[in-house]
């Protein structure tokens, strides 16, 4: 059994930007590719798992505050938001990092905290308007 944290085995437990929701993630392997696996009570996500070090980039280039914003794929989010990347043709991959059609928004909901908890960025925990920063070092 593995000990590793961040395993099927052995997800990552985490809570939403304003604490209100229990989640877990996992990164995983599909289609020969690295996947994060995000389960959300019945819902399962999935993400790129290059969406990590990608977004760690972005937020040191971008070097301040940035919100975060949430939203679900069929909607429409603000622009300079951390969700309004994760779906921009303008950030590294050209598009969603979400990759289930149909469930690839949210992106600004669930990735911050796994941010937070490797160590990679601070996140604010509001009731809402919550926004993030990478950890300079």
């Amino acid at each position: 059994m593995s000990t590793l944290e961040g395993t099927r085995e052995n997800p990552w437990k985490l809570k939403t930007p304003p604490q209100t929701s229990d989640y877990e993630m996992f990164k995983d392997e599909k289609d020969g590719k690295l996947i994060l696996v995000c389960t959300v009570g019945k819902t399962v996500l999935h993400y790129d798992y290059s969406c990590v070090d990608d977004l760690n980039t972005m937020l040191k280039l971008h070097g301040d505050w940035m919100e975060l914003a949430s939203a679900d794929e069929q909607k429409s989010v603000k622009e300079g938001t951390v969700e309004a990347w994760g779906r921009s043709p303008e950030n590294p991959i050209g598009g969603w990092y979400g990759l289930k059609k149909g469930l690839r928004g949210r992106f600004g909901m669930y990735i911050p905290p796994l941010m937070e908890k490797l160590g990679l960025a601070e996140v604010e925990h509001n009731p809402r308007n919550n926004r993030m920063r990478t950890i300079k070092k």
